[in-house]
């Protein structure tokens, strides 16, 4: 830990937040003042690799300066009035729960800027693609930042056109659809979170965070909790996404750029389940009571549901697109991340950040390695992967077929990995749930989460199986191997998932004590 002084630390936050806005207008200028290129295509892709490369350091600064001896208090606030009338302030803070989600954050977006220097998405203008995706990061890392519901909820709806844009501009094939059925899911989701939030602070007096949690739901009658759990719970869930509430996120996926699909998987998808931490547990703790039965069976029911998509699409025959199937697994991933929410133990709870941080990592790394095979290949069909262009991707591209593989067995959870602990202290917290809900349905869903484990490990290899291995014909066309832009972009995902899963303890030191506060509904 590095001693910064407060004022400096509030400062850096202001600046991770508010810094990508600014540097969207200005992308939009004539020419980005201080940069160059042989273009202005050039110059203004330039552009977006330094705002994002400057918040990316301010994100490590922050980090660095945070005091890791007391995760659990709000470090780096800022409380300025904003709508009296309303009690709305401009709050901003971090402790040990926002805070990886904060770097992961500002890590992918610099790692998909890059990338995009290299390997621009074929569309329209570029001036509209980094203003786009720096409006994005904006949002995002306002979500993981703000302690007012009202502001969470303007941070939460940012990023929203962003995303339709990018989809609909720079995606493939059947983009239009896919960005309209993205954005009627997600609005229609955030209308109703937005009556759960306004009840809140009606009836508390206060759309504080900080001090909603500190209360810890005494202020709030229990049908009030129950009422606003539910309605939350619903926009949460669209986002995160639960099952059956997912079925946008297939399409939104496959149609979407490359680094549309990481940011979408990396960092939009925790927004759902931040949500729930930051919000539902602490300020409505009876009413999500009343609720976490029938999210971890939703939960469990989503892990098994994608487990099972992904082994369809992995047959042979069956027309799998491999971005498809990866989204699918990210249905599974994400209800491990549900299942630990659900338990309301600092085990679960824990298990579930984690998880989010590893989904973060290795789907991130998974989307930027289809994207490069469909680079290579023209398809991400796994039936012309595996039979025509792509067989025996260890003989035609070796560092490429071994990131694969690395990023198949960080997935199905393998020990060592980013993958694993995060699902096991989900199912850990399944073994033991919180008072008041009953031990034999979680067990129940303990067992059905175990099993969800090992259809993972079924599906992803059989896709190693499938692309990877075989012999190489003697006249099959060579494939480029890993270029350096594409080392650079994702060799520190490859590095920070060994090293969370060689030392968990990096993450968990974090979260852990900010969890047990955070249940406790302790003072702050």
């Amino acid at each position: 830990m590095i001693d910064i002084n407060e004022s400096v630390m509030q400062f850096l936050l202001a600046l991770v937040v508010a810094g990508p806005l600014l540097g969207a207008v200005t992308a939009l200028l004539p020419a980005p003042p201080g940069l160059k290129g042989k273009s202005p295509e050039q110059a203004v892709l330039r552009h977006g690799v330094t705002v994002t490369g400057v918040i990316l350091i301010a994100a490590i600064a922050l980090a660095l300066g945070f005091d890791h001896d007391h995760p659990s208090k709000m470090q780096a606030t800022t409380d300025i009035s904003w709508i009296p009338a309303l009690d709305v302030r401009i709050h901003l803070g971090i402790d040990g729960i926002s805070l990886p989600l904060l770097v992961l954050t500002a890590l992918l977006t610099f790692l998909c800027a890059l990338y995009s220097y290299f390997k621009m998405p074929a569309g329209p203008s570029p001036k509209a693609f980094v203003a786009l995706l720096l409006v994005l990061e904006s949002g995002t890392l306002a979500t993981f930042a703000v302690l007012d519901l009202l502001l969470f909820f303007l941070a939460f709806e940012t990023v929203l056109i962003p995303m339709y844009f990018l989809i609909a501009r720079w995606g493939g094939a059947d983009r239009q659809a896919a960005a309209w059925r993205f954005i009627l899911y997600t609005l229609l989701g955030s209308v109703v979170m937005l009556l759960g939030l306004l009840l809140i602070g009606i009836k508390a007096g206060t759309f504080d965070m900080v001090a909603l949690a500190t209360d810890n739901g005494r202020s709030l009658t229990a049908s009030v909790q129950v009422i606003a759990v539910l309605a939350i719970g619903i926009g949460l869930a669209v986002k995160t996404p639960m099952w059956p509430l997912h079925s946008w996120l297939p399409d939104a996926h496959t149609a979407a750029p490359t680094v549309g699909s990481v940011l979408l998987a990396g960092v939009l998808l925790k927004m759902g389940t931040y949500g729930f931490v930051r919000i539902l547990l602490p300020i409505a703790p009876d009413g999500f009571r009343d609720f976490a039965p029938y999210l971890a069976a939703f939960a469990v029911v989503g892990i098994i549901y994608g487990s099972l998509a992904c082994l369809a699409l992995a047959k042979r025959g069956a027309k799998g697109d491999l971005k498809r199937l990866i989204a699918y697994s990210s249905v599974g991933h994400m209800g491990f991340v549900l299942l630990g929410i659900a338990t309301m133990t600092p085990t679960g709870v824990n298990g579930a950040l984690f998880a989010n941080i590893a989904h973060g990592l290795i789907t991130g790394l998974l989307f930027f390695l289809v994207g490069a095979l469909k680079d290579r290949t023209g398809t991400t069909d796994l039936d012309t992967l595996a039979e025509e262009t792509g067989a025996a991707l260890y003989g035609k591209a070796p560092r490429l077929g071994g990131l694969l593989a690395f990023g198949a067995v960080a997935s199905l959870g393998l020990p060592g990995l980013a993958g694993f602990w995060g699902e096991m202290l989900a199912l850990f917290g399944a073994f033991e749930p919180a008072d008041g809900l009953s031990r034999p349905a979680f067990l129940t869903f303990m067992a059905i989460g175990a099993f969800g484990t090992l259809l993972t490990a079924a599906y992803m290899l059989v896709v190693v199986r499938r692309v990877c291995m075989g012999s190489v014909p003697q006249d099959a066309p060579r494939l480029a191997d890993v270029h350096t832009y594409e080392f650079a972009a994702w060799t520190p995902l490859v590095a920070l998932t060994v090293v969370a899963g060689l030392w968990p303890k990096a993450l968990l030191g974090l979260t852990d004590p900010a969890v047990q506060q955070l249940l406790a509904g302790g003072n702050r």
